[in-house]
Protein backbone atom coordinates (compact mmCIF):
# COMPACT_ATOMS: atom_id res chain seq x y z
CA UNK A 1 0.00 0.00 0.00
CA UNK A 2 2.88 2.08 0.78
CA UNK A 3 4.73 1.57 -2.52
CA UNK A 4 1.35 1.96 -4.00
CA UNK A 5 0.54 6.19 -2.79
CA UNK A 6 4.22 6.30 -3.36
CA UNK A 7 3.86 5.90 -7.12
CA UNK A 8 0.78 7.61 -7.27
CA UNK A 9 2.84 10.61 -5.46
CA UNK A 10 5.61 9.86 -8.15
CA UNK A 11 3.28 10.24 -11.18
CA UNK A 12 2.05 13.63 -9.63
CA UNK A 13 5.18 14.95 -10.28
CA UNK A 14 4.22 14.88 -14.22
CA UNK A 15 1.12 16.29 -13.91
CA UNK A 16 2.22 19.22 -11.58
CA UNK A 17 6.03 18.42 -12.58
CA UNK A 18 7.02 21.95 -13.33
CA UNK A 19 4.60 24.14 -10.97
CA UNK A 20 7.78 25.75 -9.26
CA UNK A 21 9.60 26.47 -12.44
CA UNK A 22 10.40 29.98 -12.79
CA UNK A 23 10.32 30.31 -16.47
CA UNK A 24 14.25 30.34 -18.23
CA UNK A 25 13.87 29.84 -21.99
CA UNK A 26 17.46 30.90 -22.28
CA UNK A 27 18.76 28.25 -19.92
CA UNK A 28 16.53 25.83 -20.86
CA UNK A 29 18.20 25.93 -24.10
CA UNK A 30 21.48 25.33 -22.73
CA UNK A 31 20.46 22.79 -19.97
CA UNK A 32 21.68 19.14 -20.18
CA UNK A 33 18.44 17.27 -19.79
CA UNK A 34 19.50 15.99 -16.03
CA UNK A 35 20.13 19.38 -15.16
CA UNK A 36 16.45 20.37 -15.76
CA UNK A 37 14.90 17.38 -14.23
CA UNK A 38 17.05 18.11 -10.76
CA UNK A 39 16.28 21.87 -10.87
CA UNK A 40 12.38 21.17 -11.80
CA UNK A 41 11.93 18.24 -9.40
CA UNK A 42 13.60 20.85 -6.56
CA UNK A 43 11.80 23.24 -7.23
CA UNK A 44 8.81 21.59 -7.11
CA UNK A 45 8.98 19.63 -3.68
CA UNK A 46 9.91 23.16 -2.26
CA UNK A 47 7.01 24.35 -4.04
CA UNK A 48 4.78 21.79 -2.50
CA UNK A 49 5.91 21.96 0.90
CA UNK A 50 5.77 26.04 1.32
CA UNK A 51 2.20 26.19 -0.10
CA UNK A 52 -0.49 25.40 2.36
CA UNK A 53 -3.10 25.73 -0.39
CA UNK A 54 -1.60 23.13 -2.91
CA UNK A 55 -0.97 20.64 -0.13
CA UNK A 56 -5.02 20.63 0.67
CA UNK A 57 -5.88 20.18 -3.06
CA UNK A 58 -6.87 23.49 -3.94
CA UNK A 59 -7.57 22.43 -8.00
CA UNK A 60 -7.91 26.02 -8.70
CA UNK A 61 -4.44 27.05 -7.86
CA UNK A 62 -2.77 23.60 -9.08
CA UNK A 63 -4.94 24.57 -12.41
CA UNK A 64 -3.48 27.43 -13.20
CA UNK A 65 -0.02 27.05 -11.73
CA UNK A 66 0.01 23.79 -14.55
CA UNK A 67 -1.63 26.10 -17.18
CA UNK A 68 1.54 28.95 -16.30
CA UNK A 69 4.23 26.60 -15.56
CA UNK A 70 4.48 23.29 -16.72
CA UNK A 71 3.48 23.95 -20.75
CA UNK A 72 6.96 25.08 -21.22
CA UNK A 73 8.54 22.14 -20.07
CA UNK A 74 6.38 19.15 -21.22
CA UNK A 75 5.41 18.16 -24.64
CA UNK A 76 1.70 17.50 -23.83
CA UNK A 77 0.36 17.58 -27.05
CA UNK A 78 2.14 14.40 -28.02
CA UNK A 79 2.17 12.93 -24.50
CA UNK A 80 -1.57 13.08 -25.57
CA UNK A 81 -1.53 11.68 -29.14
CA UNK A 82 0.42 9.08 -27.88
CA UNK A 83 -2.16 8.02 -25.39
CA UNK A 84 -4.93 8.60 -27.49
CA UNK A 85 -3.20 6.47 -30.47
CA UNK A 86 -3.87 6.12 -34.25
CA UNK A 87 -7.35 7.81 -33.60
CA UNK A 88 -5.46 10.92 -32.56
CA UNK A 89 -4.51 11.57 -36.34
CA UNK A 90 -8.49 11.22 -37.52
CA UNK A 91 -9.51 13.40 -34.80
CA UNK A 92 -10.26 16.89 -35.92
CA UNK A 93 -8.68 20.13 -34.16
CA UNK A 94 -11.15 20.41 -31.70
CA UNK A 95 -10.97 16.91 -31.01
CA UNK A 96 -7.72 17.32 -30.22
CA UNK A 97 -7.99 20.53 -28.37
CA UNK A 98 -10.77 18.56 -26.21
CA UNK A 99 -8.84 15.63 -25.23
CA UNK A 100 -5.58 17.36 -24.52
CA UNK A 101 -7.49 19.49 -22.25
CA UNK A 102 -9.64 16.44 -20.87
CA UNK A 103 -6.40 14.85 -20.46
CA UNK A 104 -4.58 17.34 -18.53
CA UNK A 105 -7.80 17.84 -16.02
CA UNK A 106 -7.26 13.86 -15.48
CA UNK A 107 -3.77 13.67 -14.59
CA UNK A 108 -3.73 16.66 -12.16
CA UNK A 109 -7.15 15.68 -10.39
CA UNK A 110 -5.87 11.86 -10.19
CA UNK A 111 -2.95 12.96 -8.63
CA UNK A 112 -3.17 16.27 -6.77
CA UNK A 113 -4.24 14.33 -3.71
CA UNK A 114 -1.24 12.73 -3.34
CA UNK A 115 0.78 16.08 -2.28
CA UNK A 116 -0.39 16.35 1.06
CA UNK A 117 1.32 13.66 2.02
CA UNK A 118 4.82 15.58 0.52
CA UNK A 119 7.04 15.87 3.71
CA UNK A 120 10.57 14.57 3.67
CA UNK A 121 11.02 13.48 0.09
CA UNK A 122 14.00 14.40 -2.20
CA UNK A 123 15.30 13.54 -6.17
CA UNK A 124 18.29 11.77 -6.76
CA UNK A 125 19.33 12.33 -10.55
CA UNK A 126 20.98 8.54 -11.01
CA UNK A 127 24.05 8.75 -13.48
CA UNK A 128 23.18 8.81 -17.89
CA UNK A 129 24.54 8.03 -20.98
CA UNK A 130 23.77 10.46 -23.81
CA UNK A 131 26.37 11.99 -26.35
CA UNK A 132 25.55 15.73 -27.36
CA UNK A 133 23.68 14.72 -30.48
CA UNK A 134 20.92 12.63 -28.98
CA UNK A 135 17.52 14.20 -29.41
CA UNK A 136 15.36 11.85 -26.79
CA UNK A 137 17.02 10.68 -24.07
CA UNK A 138 15.43 9.27 -20.50
CA UNK A 139 16.39 10.46 -17.06
CA UNK A 140 16.01 8.24 -14.48
CA UNK A 141 15.52 9.22 -10.77
CA UNK A 142 14.24 7.93 -7.40
CA UNK A 143 12.41 9.67 -5.03
CA UNK A 144 13.98 9.29 -1.16
CA UNK A 145 12.11 9.46 2.07
CA UNK A 146 10.34 7.12 3.87
CA UNK A 147 10.31 3.61 2.89
CA UNK A 148 12.15 1.67 -0.47
CA UNK A 149 12.88 4.04 -2.82
CA UNK A 150 10.68 4.82 -5.74
CA UNK A 151 11.70 4.48 -9.45
CA UNK A 152 10.89 7.74 -11.34
CA UNK A 153 12.19 7.96 -15.44
CA UNK A 154 11.74 10.75 -17.49
CA UNK A 155 11.54 10.36 -21.48
CA UNK A 156 12.05 13.86 -23.00
CA UNK A 157 12.99 15.74 -26.35
CA UNK A 158 14.83 18.23 -27.50
CA UNK A 159 13.31 21.01 -29.33
CA UNK A 160 14.47 23.45 -32.40
CA UNK A 161 14.22 27.19 -32.50
CA UNK A 162 12.13 29.22 -30.26
CA UNK A 163 11.78 28.01 -27.25
CA UNK A 164 14.69 25.19 -27.45
CA UNK A 165 15.40 22.78 -24.59
CA UNK A 166 14.13 19.54 -23.27
CA UNK A 167 10.36 18.44 -23.13
CA UNK A 168 8.71 16.23 -21.28
CA UNK A 169 7.12 13.80 -22.43
CA UNK A 170 6.38 10.55 -21.17
CA UNK A 171 6.94 9.41 -17.42
CA UNK A 172 8.13 5.70 -15.87
CA UNK A 173 6.92 5.24 -12.42
CA UNK A 174 7.49 2.27 -10.66
CA UNK A 175 8.40 0.05 -14.23
CA UNK A 176 5.06 1.43 -15.93
CA UNK A 177 5.25 4.04 -18.36
CA UNK A 178 2.04 6.37 -17.66
CA UNK A 179 1.14 7.05 -21.71
CA UNK A 180 1.36 3.21 -22.47
CA UNK A 181 -1.00 2.96 -19.44
CA UNK A 182 -3.34 5.42 -20.26
CA UNK A 183 -3.31 4.02 -24.16
CA UNK A 184 -4.85 0.77 -23.18
CA UNK A 185 -7.76 2.01 -21.22
CA UNK A 186 -8.38 4.76 -23.71
CA UNK A 187 -8.00 2.28 -26.81
CA UNK A 188 -10.90 0.51 -25.23
CA UNK A 189 -13.09 3.56 -25.43
CA UNK A 190 -12.10 4.64 -28.76
CA UNK A 191 -13.33 0.99 -29.69
CA UNK A 192 -16.31 1.12 -28.27
CA UNK A 193 -17.62 4.56 -28.97
CA UNK A 194 -15.06 6.30 -31.14
CA UNK A 195 -12.84 9.50 -30.36
CA UNK A 196 -16.13 11.63 -29.15
CA UNK A 197 -16.65 8.90 -26.94
CA UNK A 198 -13.48 8.46 -25.31
CA UNK A 199 -14.13 12.96 -24.71
CA UNK A 200 -17.17 12.15 -23.08
CA UNK A 201 -15.81 9.33 -20.74
CA UNK A 202 -12.65 11.92 -19.61
CA UNK A 203 -15.43 14.24 -18.94
CA UNK A 204 -17.53 12.14 -16.88
CA UNK A 205 -14.17 10.77 -14.90
CA UNK A 206 -13.04 14.42 -14.53
CA UNK A 207 -16.78 15.23 -13.19
CA UNK A 208 -16.89 12.48 -10.63
CA UNK A 209 -12.79 12.86 -9.51
CA UNK A 210 -13.75 16.65 -8.82
CA UNK A 211 -17.00 15.13 -7.17
CA UNK A 212 -14.97 13.36 -4.68
CA UNK A 213 -12.37 16.12 -3.86
CA UNK A 214 -15.54 18.58 -3.03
Amino acid sequence: MQRRFLGRLAAAFLALGALAAVPQVALAADEAPEVMIKRLSDETLGAIKADKSIQSGDINKIMALVDSKIMPNVNFQRMTAAAVGPAWRQATPEQQKRLQEEFKTLLVRTYSGALSQVDDQVISIKPMRASPEDKEVVVRTEIRGRGDPIQLDYRLEKTPGQGAGWKIYNLNVLGVWLVETYRSQFAQEINAKGVDGLIASLVERNRANAGRKG
